[in-house]
């Protein structure tokens, strides 16, 4: 059973006005969607000063500002549980179930909304914030909200009904900066002394490296420490759909995409941001997420000069790049013997970082890329804290460059 979180007195979370608050909310509605001009607190104001007529009381008028301020005003009741430190995803799935995820697992809150319908407004006011549509000729969204905000980029994604057929579905996700260095991951028990002795070595070769693993296990995490112990002598330029990677580096260029405006135009893709980076004189070339045709870019780079590149990818396993980096490929045009051939000489170590039950994220296993007859394959050099018979290939890597063997 999960335990509802309890919010503080100071900020009370759960809407549950009186009928004639509703009432009030209701016709001052009404009257700022018939003025078209821009909703201002002064505005809201006068509207419900003009809507109460002086027929309601003094904690009426207060309580029908509370409502009004949630559904104008940020992201409404969802504003604290996006602002604590812990969390990574807001989730509503109705009026009543509103949820978030972090550290401590998946979690009921007990915020409320008053009907489906509070929740639709609510999305439907993000996705226009974004600069998206979202209505019942296009029924879902997936969008930045604007704004630089200190609890981190929030990504917003929602679907309305009858494609979310229980009610509206709404899920926010923060997207904080990866600021932790090496020592931090390794007291916070991402990884040991050792390992991140290994991890240096990798860098310091100038080894091209895939961060993977899934959803919030913490890959960008990762890739930002590692971006961190590049010599300061050279120059880093990474391309982002989000701007999500800090690390602690003089010479850290980023160039992050913009998806399309509410008129479908002016969209500049990661893959057109790669083709730019190239010209821009990179020492290493990262890309924050490698999720498409881009990944056709990178390989050519990183066949090209630019040695010690990086990126991450979603995938449940090292066994599964080939094949994840194949289908990518596809979109680009590249085919699978073509795809393989580059992926061989271009990447030569992946790193699987996993989140476990009770929210700790890992780094569970160092794997080696190796050509094989039927194309490219990952051998495990490191699992667990044991070697792996991918060992004496990661050592020929390291020692190819300059560096010590592992």
């Amino acid at each position: 059973m999960t335990q509802p979180i309890r919010l503080p007195e100071e900020a009370p979370h759960e809407v549950r006005p009186l009928r004639s608050s509703i009432a009030l909310v209701d016709r001052v509605r009404a009257r700022l969607a018939s003025s078209g001009a821009e909703i201002t607190p002064a505005l809201v104001a006068d509207a419900v000063r003009e809507a109460a007529g002086g027929v309601v009381g003094h904690a009426e008028v207060a309580e029908a500002l509370s409502l009004l301020r949630q559904e104008f005003v940020g992201a409404g009741p969802l504003d604290p549980l996006l602002a604590e430190p812990g969390v990574t995803d807001v989730l509503v799935t109705g009026p009543r179930e509103v949820w978030i995820d972090g550290a401590g697992g998946l979690r009921k809150t007990d915020v409320r909304f008053r009907d489906d319908e509070a929740v639709r407004r609510l999305a439907q006011r993000l996705a226009l914030a974004a600069g998206r549509r979202l209505d019942d000729a296009q029924p879902y969204v997936d969008a930045w909200l604007p704004g630089t905000r200190p609890r981190g980029l929030v990504r917003l994604h929602a679907v309305l009904p009858p494609v979310a057929a229980d009610g509206t579905c709404l899920s926010l996700r923060v997207l904080r900066p990866a600021a932790h260095d090496l020592p931090a991951l390794c007291r916070l028990g991402t990884l040991d002394s050792a390992t991140a002795d290994l991890l240096r070595s990798i860098v310091d070769a100038r080894l091209a490296f895939l961060v993977i693993g899934g959803t919030g296990s913490g890959k960008t995490t990762l890739l930002s420490a590692l971006l961190g112990e590049v010599r300061p002598t050279e120059r880093i330029v990474c391309v982002e759909d989000a701007a999500e990677l800090r690390p602690s580096h003089p010479q850290f260029v980023r160039l992050t995409a913009r998806p399309p405006n509410v008129e479908g135009s002016g969209e500049v893709t990661v893959r057109e941001l790669v083709r730019e980076a190239l010209r821009m004189r990179p020492d290493r070339l990262v890309v924050g997420e490698v999720r498409g045709a881009e990944v056709c870019e990178l390989l050519a780079a990183l066949n090209t000069g630019h040695d010690g590149g990086a990126g991450t990818l979603h995938a449940n396993g090292p066994s599964e790049v080939p094949a994840r980096l194949e289908a990518l490929a596809a979109l680009g045009g590249l085919t699978r013997d073509a795809l393989h051939s580059q992926l061989a000489a271009a990447v030569q170590v992946v790193l699987h970082v996993r989140r476990e039950r009770d929210g700790a994220r890992r780094l569970v296993e160092i794997g080696v890329l190796e050509r094989t007859p039927a194309g490219v394959t990952v051998t495990p050099a490191w699992q667990g804290g044991d070697w792996g018979f991918g060992r004496p290939v990661l050592s020929t890597f390291l020692v190819e460059r300059g560096a010590a063997p592992c």
